[in-house]
């Protein structure tokens, strides 16, 4: 059981139409070299995940990040301080993080937010360095990428004091029903990691069985939050596969028809076919 739990789930059957992974810590996968990204893009691409965004946590990461999406044309990414690591967030690393913030394959600014759950960084810092992201996000014109943890109703506070960017996207949404109408009603785009595949997370189901399909996003937050029903194994790109069927079937939507409407709804938001073209 010990070595089952330690293995990476079967790749999937190939999806009907191919969908982007849109919030992925490659690096956190096991990555450190241009072959070892193109293994992992690789198997996604066998199961019909032809993009991903690699999303860094602290500066290491985001260095690394933007370095990565240069050497595969499958992949993206997202810069910025976890909250949990904001516990000190002077000058040099807001220099740093502005610089890489415009390279045009950084295509958001995150993750970024507040995360209530850990005590690593006390709260002021936290919205602090939020609030300094926001601004980013709106100086170099890219999506905002938000981790929320207990603290959604101080999120919203934040993005409706500050003025959200254009484009907010919710990374592992993690609310209930209530909550996604919030977002929603503000214009965020909600993406849904392997927790909507839970069958204890009734409420997660619940809201995103609603958000209208141009306000959803698949991601896989590999390696962590494996979809059912591999709960607990090591995650990767090609996972969201499994979260997609599984969105399908709670929509009762044909699952070809939702991957084209994700992948529109993430080339729009990330703005990767601009990309792609420069």
């Amino acid at each position: 059981m010990t070595k089952r739990r330690g293995e990476r789930p079967p790749v999937p059957e190939t999806l009907p139409a191919p969908v982007v992974d849109a919030h992925t810590h490659l690096d956190a996968c096991g990555a450190e070299t241009p072959e070892q990204v193109r293994e992992i893009l690789d198997r996604a691409a066998q199961a019909g995940v032809d993009r991903v965004i690699t999303v860094a946590d602290d500066l290491k990461s985001a260095h690394w990040a933007a370095e990565a999406a240069t050497w595969d044309d499958r992949v993206f990414a997202a810069v910025a301080l976890h909250p949990t690591r904001t516990s000190t967030f002077g000058e040099a690393e807001q220099t740093e993080l502005a610089k890489l913030a415009e390279r045009p394959r950084v295509v958001a600014i995150g993750e970024t937010g507040l995360d209530y759950y850990w005590d690593y960084a006390p709260k002021s810092a936290q919205h602090e360095a939020f609030r300094w992201h926001i601004d980013l996000a709106k100086r170099v014109g890219k999506a905002l990428m938000i981790h929320d943890r207990d603290a959604h109703d101080d999120i919203l506070d934040v993005l409706d004091t500050e003025g959200a960017p254009s484009t907010v996207v919710f990374h592992c949404f993690s609310g209930d029903l209530s909550f996604a109408r919030a977002c929603v009603e503000r214009g965020f785009v909600l993406s849904f990691a392997g927790a909507v595949t839970f069958r204890n997370a009734q409420a997660l189901r619940e809201a995103a069985r609603w958000v209208p399909e141009d306000h959803i996003l698949v991601e896989t937050d590999a390696p962590f939050l494996t979809p059912h029903p591999y709960r607990g194994r090591p995650n990767e790109p090609y996972c969201a596969n499994y979260t997609l069927r599984d969105l399908a079937t709670l929509r009762d939507v044909d699952p070809a028809d939702l991957a084209s409407k994700i992948t529109r709804t993430a080339e729009r938001t990330f703005g990767l076919r601009d990309v792609a073209e420069s």
